[in-house]
């Protein structure tokens, strides 16, 4: 049945952008090997913006910056803590310059949590991405890892949505990405996607999977060859959030996949998959 109701969105944005997230591993099992299926991988998801967790770098090289050479991207890394003979951190790769770029240090405890890696930092890096049609804030987060530490992300969580908030206004829906360490019905997912209190009136989040994807998701799974070796269930962790959608229907969900989940060469690129969104941009 025809309807007249106008939500207010206006006459709606015709195109998108291409964000994908990825934990890509950083130097665990093979990692020299494992390089050249990272970028191919990148290559063939042709993203407009890339998150990474667990990317490395040491006193020569950074795996950022060589895959966003390789792929004609501009980089932001910051490093979290050092393993393997390396730092790992998050990085943001873009298709346009960065006109801003910050780092948050989150918090190592809460609700009665303590995570006990004391010589790593959990950050969230910020990007503001001058895209052509606006610019684009994009925060990259990798949260704490052990399920007993649902306390500990729950406080980061918390910093996270105070941060997003504190750099309004904008009039693109902001994009949170990363590998979260949990899965969609834990109390942190809720806190974000509405499903439970909000930490921070008016910032919450679309899950772009449950808007658009197809099937279950897993981005962690035992199809993958280093994840069947844990002998964990399959499992989503890593997520693509966006806000609600702004004048003309910039930041909607168009469509989300996984990527990386088909090997080269028989191998995969990491222990995680990616996981791809079109936004309406």
């Amino acid at each position: 049945m025809a309807t007249d109701y106008d939500p207010g969105y206006g006459p709606l944005i015709e195109t998108s952008v291409r964000v994908a997230t990825w934990n890509v591993w950083g130097r665990y099992h093979r990692w020299e090997e494992r390089q050249p299926v990272v970028r191919e991988t990148l290559r063939a998801i042709d993203a407009d913006i890339v998150c990474l967790q667990e990317a490395w770098r040491d006193d020569t090289r950074c795996q950022a910056v060589e895959l966003a050479d390789e792929l004609g991207l501009v980089p932001v890394y910051d490093a979290g803590f050092e393993i393997n003979g390396a730092w790992s951190g998050n990085a943001v790769l873009s298709r346009w310059p960065i006109a801003r770029h910050e780092v948050v240090e989150l918090p190592m405890e809460g609700a009665g949590a303590v995570d006990t890696d004391v010589d790593e930092r959990r950050l969230l890096t910020f990007a503001e991405v001058d895209g052509p049609r606006g610019p684009l804030q994009v925060f990259c987060v990798h949260l704490s890892w052990r399920a007993d530490w649902s306390g500990v992300r729950q406080a980061q969580v918390v910093d996270i949505c105070r941060f997003i908030a504190s750099v309004r206004p904008r009039t693109f829906s902001p994009v949170l990405c990363g590998d979260f360490n949990a899965v969609p019905d834990s109390d942190e997912i809720r806190m974000l996607t509405g499903r439970a209190a909000v930490p921070v009136r008016g910032v919450v989040f679309r899950d772009a999977w449950a808007v658009a994807g197809q099937d279950d998701g897993w981005t962690l799974a035992r199809s993958n060859q280093y994840t069947a070796a844990t002998l964990e269930p399959d499992t989503r962790v890593d997520y693509i959030l966006v806000g609600f959608p702004k004048l003309g229907g910039a930041g909607q969900v168009l469509s989300a996949r996984v990527g990386g989940d088909a090997p080269i060469d028989g191998r995969h690129g990491s222990d995680h998959y990616a996981v791809v969104a079109e936004l309406r941009y």
